[in-house]
């Protein structure tokens, strides 16, 4: 198949779902949740939940945790049901649209409802997740194992920029109006508007109905038959497809590595460069456009030079971020240049880890396996900001908690170096001969 035959009109109407949902990753989970929520609770000293009250500092991390906990409960069972319902389509554009509606809703909140605002937030945040799981499965589908990398790098790309641009009109929205809660209201608000509309102008309209080559059985119940699947999958990762299961691991390290460095990045300059909070804020402006064609520049390496092969680079170059910063890193000017080259690498690996897993999947059973996929990226979320958290807590310096890290990146490319792509590609009955290896 030639990059001709791709039906390019689906293929950027599921681009622009990434476009429409990062909103609600760049502005609502990074930028201006926390802090909101965090200066709400304490005007009220803290959050009234039943009789108990959280401390104001613990409520939004409460909140994130608890709707990681519930993505690892339903998520895979989402897989299921995507693989085997013949409304597929339905069951993404649903759980994306829910999720809209309720960041949607974060207008509302105010100093009288916080905790309004963390059930939101974990509705929000497990509607989008479930959303992508089903999302993610689409990539085997609108794409041939050749162009995956490609397009998968693309989707982020769109991500990073649709982000960033949404964040950006947050900030001058912020910066111009006098009454800043109220900017800020519409700004959280606005994230579920901005997602509603591009994934119904473009992903709605231009992604195809896909109909599943297997189907629940008519005597059971979805809930009993998705347990079922799922049990059965996770035995058959370890049994039928060990390759894959070992990449599993691999991912769940080095991605933790990755999302840790993101966590701390921002509190690491503050503290160790005393950096002030509009350089942090463009910092991260920055960040969102350069990852865009660090993406889409790491998917073309991976097509003509092999997807294992770009992503060893990539996390090398994350290995040697992290020991830049422990050992160099100690001036705004030396900040920008190693924030530009983290956006460079960030996208690369998010991007590829994607497209490579794609490729080790039986090809009737994308959403089941990429449930599991989306555990790895966020069940095992606390491990590495927790390691950070201990070193800094026994040191006192959060140099010195950056640099342990390390152990995360030469773990996960050392089990990743030991991954046989061919046969991880053959157990799951594709062809390695179609892709650059």
């Amino acid at each position: 198949m030639s990059e001709a035959e791709l039906d390019k009109r689906e293929v950027f109407g599921w681009k622009m779902y990434d476009w429409g949902w990062s909103a609600f990753s760049t502005t609502i989970t990074t930028a201006l949740l926390g802090p909101y929520l965090l200066e709400l609770a304490e005007d009220n000293g803290g959050v009234a939940i039943g009789g108990w009250t959280i401390d104001a500092a613990s409520f939004f991390p409460f909140a994130v945790s608890a709707s990681a906990v519930l993505q690892v409960l339903v998520l895979p069972l989402v897989g299921t049901v995507a693989d085997h319902t013949p409304h597929k389509k339905k069951l993404l554009l649903s759980l994306a649209y829910a999720a809209s509606a309720f960041t949607a809703a974060l207008f509302v909140v105010t100093g009288d409802n916080v905790a309004v605002g963390g059930l939101l937030f974990i509705f929000a945040a497990l509607g989008f997740a479930a959303a992508g799981v089903v999302y993610n499965s689409y990539l085997p589908d609108i794409a041939p194992p050749q162009f995956r990398d490609r397009v998968s790098s693309g989707g982020y790309a769109f991500g990073y920029v649709g982000g960033g641009i949404y964040l950006a009109l947050n900030f001058a929205l912020i910066a111009l109006m006098d009454d800043t809660a109220l900017a800020v209201r519409l700004s959280l608000g606005g994230a579920g508007v901005w997602a509603a509309v591009f994934i119904a102008a473009f992903t709605h309209r231009r992604l195809k109905v896909r109909r599943p080559q297997r189907t629940k059985p008519a005597d059971r119940g979805w809930l009993g038959f998705s347990v079922s699947a799922v049990v059965d999958t996770a035995r058959e990762l370890w049994t039928r497809y060990p390759v894959t299961f070992r990449y599993l691991m691999a991912y769940l390290i080095f991605n933790d590595g990755i999302q840790t460095v993101i966590v701390v990045a921002t509190s690491f300059a503050a503290d160790e460069l005393a950096a002030e909070a509009q350089t942090l804020l463009l910092l991260v402006l920055m960040i969102q456009f350069v990852a865009a064609p660090g993406a889409m520049a790491f998917g073309r390496w991976a097509e003509h030079s092999g997807a294992k092969r770009a992503l060893l680079a990539n996390l090398c170059v994350w290995a040697a971020l992290v020991i830049y910063a422990y050992a160099q890193l100690d001036s705004i000017p030396k900040l920008w240049a190693m924030g530009a080259v983290l956006a460079l690498v960030l996208g690369g690996s998010q991007a590829i880890a994607r497209s490579l897993f794609s490729q080790m999947i039986p090809s009737d059973r994308e959403a089941e396996f990429f449930g599991f996929y989306e555990i790895a990226s966020r069940g095992t979320s606390w491990i590495g900001p927790a390691a950070f958290g201990i070193v800094n807590q026994i040191t006192g310096s959060q140099r010195q908690a950056i640099v342990s890290l390390i152990v995360f990146f030469v773990v996960g490319i050392a089990l990743l170096a030991t991954v046989d792509v061919r046969r991880g590609m053959s157990d799951a009955g594709n062809d390695p001969d179609l892709i650059r290896i």
